[in-house]
C-alpha cells in the first residue's frame, strides 16, 4: 500500500529552514520542494519517460512559483502522461520555442521582411517604409518575440498614430506590419496575423482621393495664397505657382532636373522612367509625358533658374543640393495658408481637371492626357501623341489665364463646352 503524504501548506513553505545537506517536502504525485543548504527552496517533480527511466522536472522557485501554481504544472503534466505525451520531452520542446521567439522579434522578422522586398521597391519607398516602422513601431514593440504580439498590442501602436493625426499613415504602418506577420507566416514563426482583425477598430481613412477645394472656392484660395507668398522663400512660391499651373504630380515637379528643362525652346518632356505608370515593375508604360506649360508657367521657371539653375533640380534640398528637396514641402506651406486637410499638392490636379471641364468647357480625355492618367481605349495612346498635343498647349494658356482673371476680381464667365 503506498505511503500516503499529507499535502504542503504555506506556513510549512515558509517556516522551512536551510540544513547541513538539501531536503525534500513532498506534495504527493511526484511533486515536491528541494529546500537547499543556502536556504533556496526549488519546486521538483519525478517523473516517468515512456523509456521507463525515471527524470526530474523544475517549475521554478518558492515563492516565486506558488504552491497553487505549482500543483496546477503538477496537473498539466500528469494530463500529458494520460494522453501519452512525454512531460520531458515536452518541456524541452517549450524551452526550445521560448529561445526561438526570443531570438524571432518583431524588429528581426520586419528587417528581413523589409531587406526582402526593398529591392523590388524604389530606393524612396524603401526608405519611408523602414523609417515608420522604426519611429512608429519598434520603439514600443520592436524587442517583443513576433509571436506574443497579438491585436490589442498593435491597435494601442497604430492608435498612438492616429493620435496625432496621422490617420492615413496608421494605415500605411499597418499595411506593413500586415506584410510583416504574413511574412512570419510563410516562415512559420507564427500562424496568425492580428492586422485584420483590427478593421473596423481603427479610424476609416478619408474616402476617395487626397483632399482638394473646388472649382468656386478657387478665388479664396488665390486670395489667401497671395497673402501668405509674401512670407515664403522665392522658390517655395514658385513651386507652389508651377503645381497651380501645371498640376504635375508632386514627384514629378520636385524631383524634376533641370537637365529635363529647354528654356530657349520651352519644351519640358519627363522620361517615362520617372512617371508614376513608368515605375510599375510590370508592363510599365514607357511613354513620356510633355508637360504643356502657358507663358506664366515660362516665366517662373526662368525666375527660378536664376536662383537654383547652377544646381542639378529645380527645387534642391535645403541641406543637401544633390537631393531634391522634400516632397513635404508643399503640404508645409498649405499648413501654413490654413489649408491643411482641405488642399494637397495632389489635390491641384482634381482642381485643374474640375475648372477645364466645368469652366472652359475642355473635354474630359483632353485633360486626362494633360494629367498623364493611360488611355482606356485600345488606340488611346497613339490618338494622344499624333492629335491632343496641340490641344493641350492651347488649353493649358486658357487655364492660366482664367486663373490670373480669378485672381485678379474678374468676372468669369463660364464658355460653353469644345467638342472639337
Amino acid at each position: 500500500m503506498p505511503k500516503l503524504i499529507s499535502p504542503l501548506t504555506d506556513i510549512q513553505l515558509r517556516n522551512a529552514k536551510p540544513a547541513e545537506k538539501s531536503y525534500k517536502l513532498s506534495d504527493g504525485g511526484g511533486l515536491y520542494v528541494e529546500v537547499m543548504s543556502n536556504g533556496g527552496k526549488f519546486w521538483r517533480m519525478k517523473v516517468r519517460q515512456a523509456n521507463g527511466k525515471e527524470s526530474r522536472l523544475t517549475f521554478g522557485s518558492y515563492p516565486d512559483v506558488t504552491l497553487a501554481s505549482a500543483r496546477a504544472e503538477r496537473g498539466k503534466v500528469k494530463q500529458q502522461q494520460a494522453t501519452g505525451i512525454d512531460p520531458a520531452q515536452s518541456k524541452r520542446i517549450e524551452k526550445l520555442q521560448k529561445k526561438t521567439a526570443a531570438v524571432n522579434t518583431f524588429e528581426v522578422l520586419a528587417r528581413e521582411w523589409h531587406a526582402n522586398k526593398a529591392e523590388t521597391w524604389k530606393p524612396g519607398t524603401a526608405k519611408e517604409a523602414i523609417s515608420r516602422l522604426e519611429n512608429d513601431v519598434f520603439q514600443r514593440i520592436g524587442n517583443r518575440p513576433i509571436t506574443e504580439v497579438d491585436a490589442p498590442l498593435m491597435l494601442d501602436v497604430l492608435r498612438q498614430i492616429e493620435k496625432r493625426g496621422a490617420v492615413d499613415m496608421a494605415a500605411r504602418v499597418g499595411a506593413y506590419c500586415s506584410a510583416v506577420f504574413r511574412f512570419a507566416i510563410a516562415k512559420g514563426i507564427v500562424k496568425y496575423n492580428p492586422i485584420p482583425d483590427l478593421r473596423g477598430a481603427l479610424k476609416p481613412r478619408a474616402k476617395g482621393h487626397h483632399a482638394a477645394i473646388g472649382t468656386d472656392e478657387l478665388p479664396d484660395f488665390l486670395a489667401a495664397l497671395a497673402k501668405a507668398e509674401a512670407g515664403m522663400f522665392l522658390p517655395t512660391r514658385i513651386m507652389l505657382r508651377l503645381m497651380l499651373l501645371v498640376f504635375v504630380r508632386t514627384s514629378e515637379l520636385i524631383e524634376t532636373p533641370w537637365a529635363e528643362i529647354d528654356l530657349e525652346n520651352e519644351t519640358w518632356v519627363i522620361p517615362w522612367s520617372r512617371m508614376k505608370m513608368g515605375k510599375k515593375l510590370l508592363n510599365p508604360r514607357k511613354l513620356d509625358h510633355h508637360v504643356h506649360l502657358p507663358r506664366q508657367g515660362w516665366a517662373l521657371l526662368r525666375e527660378l533658374h536664376r536662383l537654383t539653375g547652377h544646381g542639378v533640380y529645380l527645387f534642391p534640398n535645403r541641406n543637401d543640393h544633390e537631393r531634391p528637396a522634400s516632397n513635404g514641402a508643399i503640404l508645409m506651406a498649405l499648413r501654413r495658408m490654413g489649408y491643411q486637410g482641405r488642399h494637397t499638392g495632389h489635390g491641384f490636379r482634381s482642381l485643374a481637371m474640375g475648372v477645364i471641364k466645368a469652366r472652359l468647357g475642355y473635354r474630359h480625355e483632353v485633360v486626362n492626357r494633360q494629367l498623364a492618367h493611360g488611355s482606356t481605349d485600345e488606340y488611346g495612346e497613339a490618338y494622344d501623341r499624333e492629335q491632343f498635343q496641340e490641344e493641350r498647349k492651347v488649353m493649358m494658356q486658357a487655364y492660366a489665364d482664367y486663373v490670373d482673371m480669378v485672381e485678379s476680381g474678374g468676372n468669369v464667365i463660364p464658355v460653353s463646352f469644345k467638342r472639337a
